[in-house]
């Protein structure tokens, strides 16, 4: 009995001990694998979230020391860029200066007053401080005016750290408006040449308007000694009581705001002054006189409050209708209290810092936003907004000065400015818009992600318009119709295409294809239209010739008799698109006045849309011809992987091949095919270099084919090498990304989802 029991299971099935912990291994290793997969790209998202998360964040302020400063009348306050010697002035223009670096300590200075030798000609009657340029302007009681600049230098002496020096350069006294008149405000404007200062005065109860162009010579040895130029007397301009003064650094205009609330703006050329505009900024309220009419950084916008504590900010932009630069209100802030009683410009960005004595409020013009806003433990009567933007200055009533830590890295951020709509200066409306640098300091920075976003889906939509049908009916073609040994060797050409790297395509866009779509747009239109409508043609032709008409190729091979066809219809349509280009686009040339057949010309003026050679047409060509193999690859093979045994019970049952292909191949393999879209869609969402080559990379918000495109990854792949590290636009390029990541976590989520509910309805393949 016992030579007659056998193993339970033959030797020769018995798998050997090694393989098995190989296999468990393995199944482990796959699973860490798996998993760290999924951990890489958590991380990943982590820290583009980490980078991200900062721009969303608004101002801290934080309090850093009081200091006592000497009683005084004082008008004006200011400071040094580093905030460690700040001044102020009196109302008889005497300048007081207070060290607040190490209070009490051996190397402070205390305070100390500086007076220009004006003082000693003429009594002071006005005092305005220019904050941008750290200019005082004085004006006497006997009709003259002088500009003091206050200038400071750091200095590193033996013992360590930093001192701060200041000196007084001031002008001369110069003459404006009536002798012995006193000026009662004063503005002043100048950069480059023009110079321009404008003052009011009152004789008799009336008020006048007085301004001077200013000349300065300019020698080996430097900039000369300033010098009135040509005086203007501007008081038939005046509606009303003036009260507020000012005029823009590029001195091309006075800006008058009466007591009634209304604010006349005076045009200047160079050479005379025009009223070009009288408006109310706050002609809804009931109280509309104006408390503050000060610039934000750069002199093109206008932030004003009222006394009932209305905040308006208006912006000069060129009215389309008027065909000027007019002032327009491109901006609406929280009210205030009341009016305020100061306000200081940031010199670094488009922010303000205003109050009205209990309340301080950080705000920036551009996104129209608050930044920082707390009731203050004092009274307010000056404060100043640091140069560095990093501090923050109070001076209350009993004579005490307040320092506070300003950290706000990014103020121009926030939902608004990547997704929202903005007016920006100099423009009519309010439109999305990128352009992250410029080429002045004061420059506006326009940060909007929708123009790139758009940019996006438009490159990915051409060029799926222009991949799809062509490799999902190649690859049906191949897989179903073609022979065999044709078959070996169109689909490795086809895989090689995908093997071009995106340079190459991109170089040969910009500079070969571009300009041969861009000077044929008839006839490349044309061309494919015919080849379409040939196709279909052709192919519904060939079904209706009798059977042994289509023998005499053997299956596979209709190609052969197709392709010359095509051929000569992509030709004869090439042909006829010039041929109607002669006839239906016409347009005069604005050049030469002469009358000349161009689709770029034509097609701007038919529709109002733009043309560019470097466009999302070219894109469409390019773009899909590198999108075309991955597609048709993955599709052909999931067609070829349907059973034969579906194909052969199709065709037993009587239908045609075309028949079996749309109505049992297809929809079998509609999971697989669907995969092949949706990876072929995220190559189109993630090419650079075709995009940044062939386009333009111009940020722009239209589908219009004629006209370039920025996407996110090609803005990404150009800004980031240029851009600060830990900036605010190196920050918004990982924003960008994070968009980037959502939409393809999104795409590929739907994609998913599709494609296991395709994989269910059509599981027989399994």
């Amino acid at each position: 009995m016992q030579k007659r029991q056998q193993r339970a299971v033959p030797e020769r099935f018995v798998v050997r001990r090694a393989t098995l912990y190989f296999d468990r291994f393995m199944n482990q290793f796959i699973k860490v694998g798996g998993l760290s997969v999924i951990v890489a790209v958590s991380l990943i998202f982590v820290f583009i979230l980490l980078q991200v998360f900062p721009l969303f964040r608004g101002a801290t302020v934080e309090w850093r020391k009081d200091m006592p400063v000497p009683p005084g009348q004082y008008v004006v306050m200011g400071t040094d860029e580093w905030s460690e010697l700040p001044f102020f002035v009196n109302a008889g223009g005497e300048v007081l200066f207070v060290d607040t670096v190490d209070p009490g300590g051996p190397h402070n200075r205390g305070h100390f007053t500086r007076t220009p030798g004006l003082a000693d000609e003429a009594t002071v009657s006005a005092v305005a401080f220019n904050e941008m340029q750290t200019q005082l302007l004085y004006g006497t009681v006997d009709g003259r005016f002088a500009i003091v600049d206050v200038q400071y230098k750091a200095t590193f002496p033996e013992r360590g750290g930093r001192e701060v020096a200041v000196e007084l350069d001031e002008t001369p006294l110069l003459r404006i408006g009536r002798e012995g008149v006193p000026v009662r405000k004063l503005a002043y404007g100048g950069s480059g040449v023009q110079k321009l200062v404008a003052a009011t005065q009152e004789v008799e109860g009336e008020f006048e308007l007085h301004a001077v162009s200013l000349a300065q010579q300019r020698t080996l040895l430097g900039a000369g000694e300033l010098s009135v130029e040509r005086s203007y007397d501007l008081t038939e301009f005046l509606t009303g009581e003036p009260e507020q003064l000012a005029i823009p650094r590029d001195a091309d205009a006075v800006l008058i705001g009466n007591t009634d609330g209304s604010v006349v703006y005076l045009h200047f050329d160079g050479q005379e002054f025009t009223r070009r505009q009288v408006f109310v900024p706050f002609e809804d309220r009931e109280d509309r006189r104006i408390a503050t009419m000060d610039f934000l950084l750069g002199d093109v916008s206008l932030v004003l409050t009222a006394h009932c504590g209305a905040n308006r900010v208006y912006s000069i932009y060129r009215d389309p209708e008027a065909d000027m630069r007019i002032w327009g209100h491109t901006k609406t802030f929280p009210d205030l209290d009341r009016g305020a009683v100061f306000y200081s410009a940031s010199m670094r960005n488009k922010a303000f810092l205003i109050g009205d004595g209990r309340v301080a409020s950080l705000r920036y013009g551009t996104t129209e936003t608050i930044r920082w806003q707390e009731d203050l433990p004092v009274q307010a009567t000056l404060a100043a907004l640091g140069p560095r933007y990093n501090r923050l200055l109070f001076l209350d009533d009993q004579y005490s000065l307040h320092f506070y830590d300003l950290h706000d890295p990014h103020p121009q951020a926030g939902w608004r400015t990547f997704f929202g709509k903005i007016q920006y200066e100099g423009q009519a409306t309010a439109e999305y818009s990128w352009q992250s640098t410029g080429g002045r300091d004061d420059f506006e920075r326009k940060l909007s992600l929708v123009p790139l976003i758009i940019g996006t889906l438009k490159g990915t939509l051409y060029a799926m318009i222009f991949a799809l049908p062509i490799a999902l009916l190649a690859a049906i073609y191949t897989s179903q119709f073609l022979d065999p040994a044709v078959k070996r060797y169109v689909k490795p050409t086809m895989e090689i295409m995908a093997s071009l790297p995106s340079v190459v395509l991109g170089f040969l866009a910009a500079l070969w294809l571009a300009p041969i779509i861009s000077n044929a747009v008839p006839s490349v239109l044309s061309a494919m239209l015919g080849v379409i409508v040939g196709a279909f043609g052709i192919g519904y032709l060939w079904g209706q010739l009798p059977q042994r008409i289509r023998m005499l190729l053997k299956p596979g091979y209709e190609f052969i008799a197709f392709v010359p066809f095509m051929v000569l219809i992509a030709y004869a349509g090439w042909h006829l698109g010039a041929l109607a280009e002669q006839f239906l686009f016409v347009v005069e040339d604005p050049d030469t006045g002469l009358v000349i057949a161009d689709f770029r010309l034509w097609f701007p003026r038919a529709t109002g849309l733009g043309f560019e050679q470097r466009n999302a047409f070219v894109v469409g060509f390019v773009m899909g011809f590198a999108v075309i193999p991955i597609i048709f690859t993955i599709t052909e093979d999931a067609l070829s992987n349907v059973p034969e045994a579906f194909r052969s019970g199709s065709l037993a049952l009587g239908a045609s091949r075309w028949q079996t292909a749309v109505r049992v191949v297809v929809p079998t393999a509609s999971a697989g095919t669907f995969s092949a879209v949706m990876i072929g869609l995220g190559r189109a969402v993630g090419e650079t270099m075709i995009v940044v080559m062939a386009t333009g990379n111009t940020p722009v918000t239209e589908f219009n084919p004629f006209t370039g495109m920025r996407t996110l990854s090609a803005n990404i792949a150009v800004e980031l090498p240029e851009a600060p590290y830990l900036g605010t636009l190196y920050r918004t390029l990982f924003l960008g990304a994070m968009v980037l990541f959502l939409m393809t976590f999104a795409v590929n989520t739907v994609a998913e989802v599709m494609r296991q509910r395709l994989r269910e309805k059509y599981r027989a393949v399994e």
